[in-house]
């Protein structure tokens, strides 16, 4: 059977690649961006895309697209009622790093029958169309959510997209997803930007400054848009685990302070970390789509490590 087309609404770093991605896949792919020069230089790049969002999602709904949304977190209030009248009978997925603000704008133009939110845990800090590239997702691992509404022939075309794309598919409830996210995407990007500005008060730091500097601040050269954007989307999961980042560094300066030690903090640091390096993966296999209980084993599974490698079988469905 031959794969959905793949309709890309947003070119920018992630959506760039993903469409380099799956025509790189042999897909039919196309799509749109408001910039005219982001999309004469994919067209120079040899790519259908357009700069006029109705002529994309008109064909998105002639060819029954997958349709992924690109865009930053604040544009869905904008672009998806035209989704919604355009191609309300299309997939749609996304790759924006927060999923139930993603979700519930879904929910409110009566979108979600079609839905699966996706987030691939790759990127850099640079963006743009010229920043794209189609092997960004090789290896990495993509959510594809398992919420209570995903219709399971939608989680297979998202699963096969994420696996043309070269990524592993991790399935996780949305929720679930936005508290991971905090801990390991967005708490970092604003520890990096607060390191950032400490040394920058020292007039030394900088002239002295090498790897372990460039290391922890590295997220920060990332557009403030964009930080702004997916931490503000998903404040509810970020706050907690600041304030347990700013409880844990209160500790370590009161102990520095009275015991001259911050023994608690490193240790307890680097034997999570060390916990991290020794993590595996495994393939989650015996999982029939659509059988009684799928999304919740899948959301078991995706929690323990496990990931989708090949696409898995759909019950009813031919073979």
């Amino acid at each position: 059977m031959d794969k959905s087309p793949v309709c890309v609404v947003g070119l920018g770093l992630i959506g760039g690649s993903v469409l380099r991605a799956a025509a790189g896949a042999g897909r039919e792919a196309f799509g749109y961006n408001r910039s005219v020069e982001a999309v004469q230089a994919a067209r120079f790049d040899g790519f259908d895309v357009t700069p006029h969002l109705d002529e994309a999602l008109n064909l998105a709904a002639a060819r029954n697209a997958l349709i992924v949304l690109a865009v930053p977190a604040p544009a869905l209030s904008i672009l998806l009622p035209y989704v919604r009248d355009t191609a309300p009978g299309n997939p749609i997925t996304d790759v924006i790093s927060v999923k139930t603000a993603v979700l519930e704008e879904i929910q409110k133009v009566g979108l979600e029958a079609n839905f699966v939110g996706g987030h691939p845990m790759a990127g850099s800090t640079d963006s743009g169309w010229s920043a794209g590239d189609a092997g960004l997702f090789v290896g990495a691992p993509w959510v594809v959510a398992v919420d209570d509404h995903v219709d399971p022939h939608c989680f297979i075309t998202v699963t096969e997209l994420a696996l043309d794309c070269g990524a592993l598919a991790v399935p996780a409830r949305s929720d679930e997803h936005d508290a991971a996210a905090a801990a390991i995407s967005h708490l970092p990007h604003l520890v990096a930007e607060a390191v950032a500005i400490t040394a920058g008060e020292v007039p030394l730091a900088f002239a002295l400054a090498a790897g372990s500097f460039r290391d922890v601040t590295r997220v920060a050269a990332t557009t403030p848009e964009l930080v702004r954007a997916f931490c503000e989307a998903n404040a509810g999961q970020v706050l907690p685990v600041l304030d347990q980042t700013i409880e844990l560094l209160t500790r370590a300066s009161t102990a520095l302070a009275q015991n001259g030690s911050v023994a608690d903090l490193v240790d307890g640091g680097h034997a999570a970390r060390t916990r991290y390096d020794s993590f595996s993966r495994y393939e989650i296999t015996g999982v029939v789509i659509g059988d009684e209980g799928w999304r919740e084993t899948l959301a078991a599974a995706g929690r323990a490590g496990g990931v989708i490698r090949s696409v898995p079988p759909v019950r009813d469905s031919p073979g």
